[in-house]
């Protein structure tokens, strides 16, 4: 008898990288530094903020192909310390509460706003 073996969700495969550039240029990669950088100095006191940069972000259990590395991201609500990707359902069912992307000249008005805001406002971000 031949059994099928279906896979859970452990068995899921989740990128640690998107393949795509943190920046096009100098100038956007001090910015998405300076942003995230800054942003750990203001919280470095509360051990419960995550500041993360450029790390792929997955919101919803099993669905690999739904993510997005926001160029820097803020969760309250969860410790500190290094990831290799953001897996909401791990993280207490927590989902970045601000998102920053920083437009290069290559970027489209269309991907800003249409792909990446709707993202954003469909998996629960307050500030974009």
């Amino acid at each position: 008898m031949v059994q099928q073996i279906t896979p859970t969700t452990d068995d899921i495969f989740y990128p640690e990288s998107d393949g795509k550039p943190m920046a096009d240029n100098t100038l956007q990669f001090e910015l998405i530094t300076t942003i995230k950088y800054g942003l750990e100095v203001h919280f470095k006191d509360d051990p419960n903020v995550f500041v993360a940069g450029d790390l792929l972000w997955y919101p919803i259990q099993g669905e690999p192909k739904i993510n997005q590395a926001p160029d820097v991201m803020v969760v309250i609500g969860r410790p500190k310390g290094h990831r290799r990707s953001y897996k909401t359902w791990v993280e207490d069912n927590l989902n970045p509460q601000v998102t920053f992307e920083i437009a290069s000249e290559t970027n489209t008005i269309k991907e800003l706003e249409e792909k990446k805001l709707k993202f954003y406002q469909t998996h629960g971000v307050e500030e974009y």
